[in-house]
């Protein structure tokens, strides 16, 4: 297998920070249970409680309003199953840890650009006649289209409906505040933001009231059970703290709108996914047509160059998005898209090796998908 020299699949995971490693790599020294009341304890509950309030700091949330999890997908979990609502209303391009946690939740439609439009979230709580629960995600993890939240959170209250929000993918890409927010839950990841894997957060504002799924020792005040992962947390905390700055930010977006312009200048046939809409600094869904997304995938892996289509939580397969095809995108566009996700590390050098390996696929050599 080729070495990576250009990693862009930073929403699958970002590299690790140094901050996170070093905060890591401390608190693996620390031997105490941070549930123990001797001092071997206390010290790796100031760990945990100092990360608590680094997390807290990305999104504008107060510390106590932060429960730590595995990761994302057990925050997702977490918030749908805890609130316990009879009704869910989802987004159909959530992602699969919200999905397939809630089957037989309502699905709000979203327009070509992958965007809800608030007025049909309107009307169907209209219509829903018991307590529910909206979950609709700040950013796309595929496309990188950001949701009109603020809107939807004041439609959901106004119906008396929780709102949760799932923010893995805009933190640290985009300034957040909870509490401006008005939601009732957040979802937040470490390896998204640059983090150790196996660590995450559902912010949760009070009142609500949220039962437990992993139950037995009554961490977390009582909202997620077992010893809480200190070395992760604590790499979770500087991580967050370190993406708060959002100071790649604007040197991102400029690599960004290169790869798009340089892209499409080349293969003009080539089509980006979501580019009407408003979309995070750092994400490209682009198809070429009749190359498939596995094809650009492995043949770009082969010159040392990663990126994924899809989410990289249904690895092992490169099947048509579920996103593109509520945006009502077309099986054989759809089959053709990859992912280009943007990250701190990303170099001019990186935008060029990129544009030069995928628009030599589209050369009339390769056999069609």
């Amino acid at each position: 297998m080729a070495n990576i020299l250009t990693y862009l699949d930073y929403n699958a995971t970002a590299p690790l920070r140094e901050e996170a490693r070093a905060a890591a790599v401390s608190a693996l020294g620390i031997t105490g249970n941070p549930s123990s009341v001797h001092r071997f304890g206390r010290a790796a509950r100031r760990l945990v409680e100092y990360a608590r309030e680094q997390v807290a700091g990305l999104v504008g949330a107060v510390p106590s309003q932060v429960v730590f999890t595995s990761g994302g997908t057990e925050a997702n979990n977490l918030a749908l199953r805890g609130s316990d609502r009879r009704a869910i209303l989802v987004s159909a391009v959530e992602h699969d840890s919200v999905l397939q946690e809630a089957p037989e939740a309502i699905r709000i439609p979203v327009d070509s650009e992958g965007i809800v439009d608030p007025g049909v979230l309107d009307s169907l709580l209209g219509e829903t006649k018991t307590p529910a629960l909206v979950s609709v995600m700040l950013a796309n993890n595929e496309t990188g289209v950001i949701q009109p939240v603020e809107e939807i959170c004041r439609i959901a209250h106004h119906h008396g409906a929780l709102f949760h929000c799932d923010a893995v993918q805009g933190a640290g890409k985009l300034a957040i505040d909870f509490a401006g927010l008005g939601a009732d839950m957040m979802t937040l990841s470490a390896h998204k933001i640059g983090g150790l894997k196996g660590a995450g957060a559902l912010i949760v504002a009070d009142p609500i009231d949220l039962a437990a799924l992993n139950v037995g020792g009554g961490q977390e005040r009582g909202r997620r059970g077992g010893t809480e992962n200190v070395a992760g947390i604590a790499g979770f905390g500087a991580a967050a703290q370190a993406a708060g700055r959002l100071d790649e930010i604007e040197r991102i977006a400029g690599h960004c709108e290169r790869l798009e312009r340089e892209a499409l200048a080349r293969i003009p046939s080539a089509r980006i996914f979501g580019a009407g809409a408003p979309r995070l600094a750092n994400t490209v869904n682009i198809g070429i047509p009749g190359r498939s997304a596995e094809t650009q995938i492995m043949s770009l892996d082969l010159t040392g160059i990663a990126v994924s289509a899809g989410a990289a939580c249904s690895s092992g397969k490169v099947a048509p998005s579920h996103v593109l095809r509520a945006m009502g995108v077309g099986e054989d566009w759809a089959a053709c898209a990859i992912r280009v996700s943007l990250g701190r590390e990303t170099s001019n050098a990186d935008i060029a090796r990129f544009l030069d390996a995928w628009a030599a696929l589209a050369s009339p050599r390769m056999s069609a998908a």
